[in-house]
């Protein structure tokens, strides 16, 4: 497998789109949520995306394969809520060894077979570790401003058990996105450095914060700039946004990363911003003209889509972005 860092210096590497967003188009109903491992399973299971890697793999890897197909360079596993604390608002805080451990290996499966095809072009498979429904900077208790909902140690703990089942499964790196605690990543960030120690190993690391709204600030108050600060101790492969904004909305912190990140830096937002009705009207074609602008002005290293993106808007992407270099960072001279 070649090195994601080196290639990720020649040209723009395309992160693929929403799982969600493909995974509604099933229209699936509870029982395929339980389907020969969870029937017995006591509590409501439908829209727990994640459990459809052991129950409906056959999905998970169609929708892989379509991305792949579209033109991304990286595919996301399945497990954005792949942790014990995300997990626990089911009851199936036991299964997230296999759900990380199975979503990691279909993907790795189907990257596989794409690099096969096409060894010019080789297929990466990140390990997603979303946010938790949990932060630890701030109180969910409006009347009690001391409380929090989790400890830096626990997420530690369930980060870890997830980084460690995603390795075993096959990625070729880690993504920690969707930050919007980033005290939260870096419990997520202290976790994985820590089995890399234990291990003796060491993968790449990719870091993506959610700015919430114009204030160009994360849910829990910090600007861009701030979090980068943050997390910039790690050795990263790239620091980035997704989620909340749109593309065009999104530009101004990417300009603040291109100016202050010494990493590769990624971007995959939302097909614009949602609906009365939740839903993403940005076509492909209007989403790709918005990136252009990030293409133009050098920002990025890696592009992608978030909340409403299809194979469609990736393949728009996709086919842009092979006509223009990447961001130039100098963090990695000797890769």
């Amino acid at each position: 497998m070649k090195d994601i860092k080196s290639i990720l210096k020649k040209r723009i590497l395309v992160l693929d789109g929403a799982m969600g967003t493909m995974i509604q188009r099933h229209k699936l109903e509870e029982e395929d949520f339980r389907l020969g491992w969870f029937e017995d399973h006591n509590s409501p299971l439908k829209g727990n995306n994640d459990l459809l890697s052991l129950t409906r793999p056959e999905i998970i890897k169609e929708i892989h394969a379509a991305y792949f197909t579209a033109g991304a360079d990286i595919a996301e596993t399945n497990t954005f809520s792949g942790t014990t604390i995300a997990q626990a608002d089911y009851g199936l805080e036991k299964a997230v060894y296999d759900i990380n451990y199975e979503s990691a290996k279909i993907a790795r499966e189907v990257a596989d077979e794409f690099t096969s095809k096409e060894p010019e072009k080789p297929r990466f498979v990140a390990g997603s570790m979303g946010p938790t429904n949990r932060t630890a900077s701030i109180s969910p208790d409006v009347n009690d401003p001391g409380f929090r909902a989790i400890t830096f140690e626990a997420l530690k703990v369930a980060y870890k058990e997830q980084a460690g089942a995603l390795i075993d499964g096959g990625v070729d790196l880690l993504l920690v996105e969707t930050v919007f605690d980033t005290l939260n990543a870096k419990a997520a960030l202290f976790a994985i450095d820590e089995l890399f120690d234990e291990r003796g190993i060491s993968l790449p690391i990719m870091v993506s914060g959610t700015i919430t709204d114009q204030s160009g600030r994360t849910l829990t108050g910090q600007t861009t700039e701030a979090f980068l600060i943050s997390v910039e101790h790690m050795d990263l492969l790239s620091v980035g946004l997704n989620c909340a904004l749109g593309a065009s909305m999104m530009r101004p912190y990417l300009k603040v990363l291109n100016q202050n990140c010494s990493y590769g830096v990624s971007a995959h937002p939302n097909a614009g911003l949602p609906n009365e009705f939740g839903e993403y009207d940005e076509t492909p074609e209007l989403m790709a003209e918005q990136i252009r602008e990030f293409l133009e002005e050098g920002l990025v290293n890696i592009i992608g889509g978030c909340c409403g993106t299809s194979p469609d808007h990736i393949q728009a992407i996709a086919k842009l972005a092979s006509n223009y270099s990447p961001r130039t960072f100098g963090i990695h001279e000797n890769d």
